[in-house]
C-alpha cells in the first residue's frame, strides 16, 4: 500500500503540490474558527436539582426533599454519583452520569423520573432543573459599582438584574448570568398588628385582598354581525398609590383600605447573599457558558455587549471591571504552548540545517511539520474537537518527531542520487527516488507504530485524568500518522523536484557532522574495547534512577500560574450575613495592601439563582494578581500572613480555575479531600476534629479545615395541641400564618413593562427581631386576635447548618491546601496517619481530590505500560523475526529512564501524570532510534555485503 502511493505521488507530482496547497489554505481557514479553551471538556455529564422549600430546616429538608430524590435518581441508568446538600429551605441534588452520554437525554430521564417523585415531595414544593452548564463553565466575573455611591444597592441590583442580565443572555454561547449583591426590589405590605387589632381585620382578609391585584382580565368576545371585538378588563398597574387604596372591607359609611392596617412601600427583599468589590458594596455577575462555546470569542462578544450596555448605564455606574476572565489564563496558555512550538520547530530548523548544510535538503525535511500541524487541525475540525493546552501540548511533544520520517526518507534518496550518478548507466531519478523511499519505508512505519504504540495506556486512563490526557496522545498520534503521510507523498516529490540537480550532491558531510562523526568514533572505539564500563554503567544508572522514584515529589498536575488567586473565607456557622459583609470588607482591604493586587471582588452567601448552597457565613474572594518579582509562593504567603489576623476566620487559598479542577474531582474546593462518611451528625464533627488534629502536624500542609457542618441558632416554635383547640385555630393554618408573617408569603407580581417585581406580605422587621417579639405576634382566631405565645412554645435552640451526602450517605470532609512540598508526598503522610486511628463502627474514610487522581493514574500507566512493552517486543518480532534483535532495540527504554529522572531532578518538578506522559514519549523515541539503527545495520549487511562489525558500526 505504501510503495503504491510513493508510486502514485511520483506520477502525478503536480496535483501532490496543488493538494498540499489546497490542504495548506483550508488548514489556516480552518485552524483561526476552531474552538478554543483552557483543557478538554472535563465536566461529568450532570443534571443540577433545585429545591427551594422554604421554612424547612437542613434535617426536615434532608429527610422530606433530598432522600426521595436521591433515592430516584440512584436507580437511573448511567448514574455514577449522586451528591446533595441540604440547607435552610434549600435542597440541591447533584446527578452525576457517565461519560459519553447525552446531557439532554439524561436530563430528559431525570424529569421523567421526577415526575414519578412528585406525590413524596411537600405540598407546593417542586424541584427545578439547573442550567445545562457547569463549573469549569464560568468564565467571567464582572463588578457592577456605583462610584460615587450616588446609585442606591436598589436601583444598582435592578439595573443588574432586568438591564445587564436580558442583553447577556441574549448573547450565542450564554448559558447564564448570575448576579449577586445589592437589593432586590420588592413591592412589600407590612401588616402592622395593633392597627389590625382595632380595625378587627384578619390576616386572611389581606392576602385576598391582594390576590389578583394590579392583573387584567378579559370579558370574552362581543360578537356584532361580521365583527368581534376582545372584551379586556385594565386593572393592570404599579403605581404604590393604587396598591396602598387597595380596600379590604366597608366598615359602616367607610371603605377600610390597606394603607390603614400595614405599611406598604418598596423595600429589599430577603438577603442571603452579598458582594462588594475592592470593599465597596457592588453587584458581581457570574457569566456561565454553554458546554462546547469558544471561551475566548465568547468572551469578545460578552465584553462587546458590556461596552455597548455602558453608554445606557447612569454616569456613576460602572460595569467593566472584570474580576475574573478565564479567557487571559486561556490566551496566556495557548501562547505559552505556540512559542513552544516555534521555538521547537526553529530549533529544528537550525539543526537540520547544521547537520544537512543544505537549503533545499532542510526545506523538504521543514516541510512536514507544518503540513502535518495543518493536517492535524482539519482532522480536529471535521471530529468536532477543540484546540487547547493539552491538544497543543501533544504537537509540542511530537514537533521534534514531525520530521524524522522526512528526514530519514530524504537523507537516503540523497545517499542513492550520489550512487546513482557514479554507475556507467544511470538509473531514471523518479526510479531511484522511488526505491530509496521504498527501501526506508519498513523500518519507517514499524518504528510509527511502535511510537503509537506506547501512547496506547494513555487511552485507558478513567475519570478526569482520561479526559484530560487523552487528547493529548490523540494530537499525538494523529500528528505523527500525519507526518507519515507526508514522508510518503509529498517529500519523493519535492526531493525530485529540489535534489537531481542539486550541487552539493558530490561534496562530502557538512562540518558538525564531519566533527561529530570523529567524537562519535573515538567513543565507540572506547566503548568496543572497555565494553564492561558502559554496560555497568547503564546498568548502574538505571538502577540509581528506578531507586531514586519513590523519592521524588509527586503530584497530580504540575502547578501553573494563572495570574488570579481565589480565597474561601469562612466564618463559624451562624454567623450572620452583616457579620460575614463586616470580616469579607476587612479581609479585602488586607488584600489591596499587597503589592501585587490590582482588584479585589467578594462574593458571600448564595446568589438567588445560584446552584451552590453556601451558607451566609461564606464568602468567595477573587484577586487580580499584577506581574511581580516576587514569587507567586512568596505573595500567598504574604496574603496568608495577613489574612490569618481575621478573628474566628478560616480560610484557604487557591485559584479559580484549580480550584474548580479540584471540585469536579471530590466535590471539594482544595487539592486534598479527607471525606469521612456516617449517620450522626455529632459523631461525624468529633471524628473529623480527630482527623484534623491528627494531620496538623504533617509537613507541607496548609489552609487545613474541616467543612463546616454545625450546630448553629434556631428558634422553634412548637404548637400547643390542647391551646390551639381551645381557641379554635387549626395548628396547620397557624403553620402557614407564621410562614407568612416572618418569612414573607409572595401573593402577586407586579409588572413594570417587562420587569416583574414580587408583591410580598411580611411583617415589619421591628415586631419580628427577637423571640419576645415573635411571641407576640397577634394570630387570627375565632374568639379574635390573640398572641402566638398562647398556643405555641417559642424557644431557642439548635441545629444542623447543612447535611452533605453522597449516594445517600451523609459525609463530612477534612480539606487542605499543599504548601512548599510535592502533593503525593504530603497526602502519603496523611495517609499513614489516618490509617492509625480508629473509627466508630459504621464509619469509614474515603480519600479523594488531586492525590487519589494521581494514585490511580499511575498505577494504571504502570500497569499498562509493561503490556505495552509486551506490545513493542511482540510488534518488533515480526518485523525482524528476531528476539535478540528486539531486546537490542529495547534496550535503549532504560536510557530513557535515567534521562527522565535527571531531567525531573535538575527541573525541580514532580513525578505527575504529565511527566509519565513524558516518559512514554521518550520510550517511544528511544524505540524508534533503535529500530532505525539495526534496520540500516541489516540492511548494509543484506544489500551491501558489508560485515557486521566496528568498521560497519562506525
Amino acid at each position: 500500500m505504501f510503495t503504491k502511493c510513493i508510486e502514485f505521488s511520483l506520477k502525478n507530482r503536480v496535483l501532490v503540490i496543488f493538494l498540499y496547497l489546497a490542504i495548506v489554505i483550508y488548514g489556516s481557514l480552518v485552524i483561526t474558527k476552531m474552538p478554543v479553551d483552557v483543557f478538554p471538556d472535563l465536566n461529568r455529564p450532570t443534571v443540577t436539582l433545585l429545591t427551594e422549600a422554604p421554612g424547612l430546616a437542613p434535617e426536615e429538608v434532608e429527610n422530606q426533599v433530598s432522600f426521595p430524590i436521591e433515592t430516584a435518581m440512584n436507580g437511573l441508568e448511567g448514574v455514577v454519583r449522586v451528591r446533595s446538600v441540604s440547607g435552610i429551605g434549600l435542597s440541591i441534588v447533584y446527578v452525576e452520569f457517565d461519560w459519553g452520554t447525552e446531557i439532554y437525554r439524561n436530563r430528559q430521564i431525570v424529569s421523567e423520573r421526577l415526575n414519578t417523585t412528585l406525590s413524596q415531595l411537600p405540598e407546593k414544593v417542586i424541584p427545578a432543573l439547573g442550567p445545562v452548564t457547569s463549573i469549569m463553565g464560568e468564565i467571567l466575573l464582572v463588578g457592577v459599582s456605583s462610584l460615587k455611591g450616588e446609585t442606591s444597592p436598589m436601583d444598582l441590583r435592578t439595573i443588574a438584574d432586568w438591564t445587564m442580565r436580558p442583553r447577556l443572555l441574549s448573547v450565542p454561547g450564554v448559558a447564564q448570568v448570575i448576579p449577586i449583591g445589592g437589593e432586590v426590589k420588592e413591592y412589600q405590605v407590612q401588616p402592622l398588628s395593633h392597627k389590625m387589632f382595632g380595625y378587627k381585620v384578619g390576616m386572611d382578609e389581606v392576602l385576598k385582598s391582594l390576590e389578583k391585584f394590579g392583573q387584567n382580565t378579559t370579558g370574552g368576545y362581543l360578537e356584532n354581525f361580521k365583527t368581534e371585538s376582545l372584551i379586556r378588563y385594565l386593572n393592570l398597574t404599579n403605581k404604590l398609590e393604587d396598591l396602598q387604596k387597595t380596600p379590604l372591607k366597608f366598615q359602616g359609611a367607610h371603605s377600610l383600605t390597606l394603607n390603614e392596617v400595614s405599611r406598604v412601600t418598596f423595600g429589599p427583599g430577603i438577603k442571603r447573599g452579598d458582594a462588594s468589590v475592592n470593599g465597596n458594596p457592588s453587584v458581581i455577575l457570574s457569566i456561565q457558558k454553554q458546554p462546547g462555546a469558544d471561551t475566548t470569542q465568547l468572551t469578545k462578544e460578552i465584553e462587546k455587549s458590556l461596552a455597548e450596555l455602558q453608554k445606557s448605564l447612569p454616569k456613576d455606574v460602572k460595569a467593566d471591571k472584570l474580576l475574573f476572565k478565564q479567557a487571559t489564563f486561556i490566551e496566556n496558555s495557548i501562547r505559552n504552548v505556540e512559542e513552544a512550538l516555534r521555538d521547537g520547530a526553529l530549533l529544528v530548523l537550525v539543526i537540520l540545517f547544521a547537520f544537512l548544510m543544505n537549503f533545499r535538503t532542510t526545506f523538504i525535511s521543514i516541510t512536514a511539520i507544518p503540513l502535518s500541524i495543518l493536517i492535524t487541525a482539519v482532522i480536529f475540525h471535521f471530529f468536532g474537537l477543540s484546540i487547547n493546552t493539552m491538544t497543543l501540548g501533544g504537537l509540542a511533544i511530537a514537533i521534534g518527531e514531525l520530521v524524522d520520517d522526512a528526514v530519514v526518507d530524504v537523507e537516503n534518496i540523497l545517499r542513492r542520487l550520489k550512487l546513482n550518478q557514479k554507475l556507467h548507466k544511470p538509473l531514471p531519478v523518479l526510479q531511484v527516488i522511488r526505491d530509496a523511499s521504498v527501501e526506508v519505508r519498513g523500518s519507517i512505519i514499524y518504528a510509527t507504530l511502535t511510537v503509537i504504540l506506547v501512547f496506547l495506556p494513555l487511552f485507558a486512563l478513567s475519570g478526569i485524568e482520561g479526559r484530560l490526557f487523552s487528547p493529548l496522545g490523540v494530537a499525538y498520534i494523529v500528528s505523527i500518522l500525519a507526518s507519515l503521510v507526508v514522508s510518503i507523498t509529498l517529500t519523493p516529490v519535492l526531493s525530485s523536484f529540489l535534489l537531481p540537480k542539486l550541487k552539493i550532491m558530490h561534496h562530502g558531510d557538512s562540518w558538525l557532522v564531519h566533527h561529530l562523526k570523529a567524537i562519535d568514533t573515538k567513543i565507540l572505539n572506547w566503548s568496543f574495547m572497555h565494553p564492561k564500563i558502559p554496560i555497568l554503567l547503564t546498568v548502574g544508572l538505571t538502577l540509581l534512577a528506578a531507586s531514586s522514584i519513590p523519592f521524588l515529589g509527586k503530584a497530580f498536575l504540575p502547578s501553573f500560574n494563572e495570574g488570579t488567586v481565589t480565597i474561601s473565607l469562612r466564618l463559624p456557622p451562624g454567623s450572620s450575613l452583616y457579620e460575614s459583609n463586616r470580616i469579607g470588607t476587612i479581609a479585602e482591604k488586607l488584600l489591596l495592601e499587597v503589592p501585587e493586587v490590582l482588584s479585589v471582588g467578594r462574593r458571600s452567601g448564595r446568589a438567588e439563582l445560584d446552584e451552590h448552597a453556601e451558607g451566609v457565613y461564606s464568602s468567595e474572594i477573587d484577586v487580580d494578581l499584577k506581574p511581580s518579582k516576587r514569587s507567586r509562593e512568596e505573595v500567598l504567603s504574604d496574603m496568608r500572613q495577613r489574612l490569618s489576623t481575621l478573628p474566628d476566620a478560616t480560610f484557604n487559598i487557591g485559584q479559580p480555575i484549580s480550584h474548580r479542577l479540584d471540585h469536579l474531582l471530590s466535590g471539594v474546593r482544595a487539592e486534598l479531600a479527607i471525606k469521612i462518611f456516617g449517620d450522626d451528625l455529632t459523631v461525624l464533627r468529633n471524628s473529623a476534629e480527630k482527623v484534623k488534629n491528627t494531620i496538623s502536624s504533617v509537613v507541607g500542609i496548609t489552609d487545613l479545615a474541616i467543612e463546616q457542618l454545625t450546630l448553629i441558632p434556631q428558634i422553634q416554635i412548637t404548637p400547643n395541641r390542647n391551646a390551639a383547640l381551645q381557641y379554635g385555630i387549626n395548628v396547620s393554618q397557624l403553620g402557614e400564618t407564621i410562614e407568612t408573617l416572618l418569612s414573607g408569603k409572595i401573593v402577586s407580581q407586579i409588572l413594570e413593562g417587562s420587569r416583574r417585581y414580587n408583591l410580598v406580605v411580611r411583617l415589619p422587621e421591628n415586631e419580628r427581631s427577637n423571640v419576645e417579639k415573635i411571641g407576640d405576634i397577634l394570630i387570627d382566631s375565632p374568639a379574635g386576635k390573640i398572641p402566638l405565645h398562647f398556643v405555641a412554645e417559642i424557644k431557642q435552640a439548635e441545629g444542623p447548618n447543612q447535611i452533605n451526602r453522597d449516594n445517600t450517605q451523609r459525609r463530612i470532609v477534612v480539606y487542605a491546601n499543599t504548601k512548599d512540598r510535592a502533593l503525593g508526598d504530603v497526602a502519603q503522610d496523611v495517609k499513614n496517619k489516618i490509617d492509625s486511628l480508629s473509627l466508630p463502627e459504621g464509619y469509614f474514610i474515603k480519600f479523594e481530590g488531586q492525590f487519589e487522581s494521581q494514585q490511580s493514574a499511575t498505577r494504571l500507566i504502570a500497569l499498562l505500560s509493561l503490556l505495552s512493552l509486551m506490545g513493542i517486543f511482540i510488534l518488533l518480532n515480526s518485523h525482524f523475526k528476531s528476539a535478540s534483535y528486539s531486546l537490542i532495540i529495547m534496550a535503549n527504554i532504560p536510557m530513557a529512564l535515567i534521562g527522565s529522572v535527571i531531567a525531573i531532578w535538575l527541573t525541580n518538578q514532580t513525578l505527575s501524570v504529565a511527566s509519565l506522559v513524558g516518559f512514554i514519549t521518550l520510550t517511544g523515541i528511544a524505540t524508534r532510534n533503535g529500530i532505525l539503527k539495526v534496520s540500516h545495520y541489516l540492511h548494509l549487511m543484506k544489500y551491501e555485503g558489508e560485515e557486521f562489525g566496528l568498521p560497519m558500526i562506525i
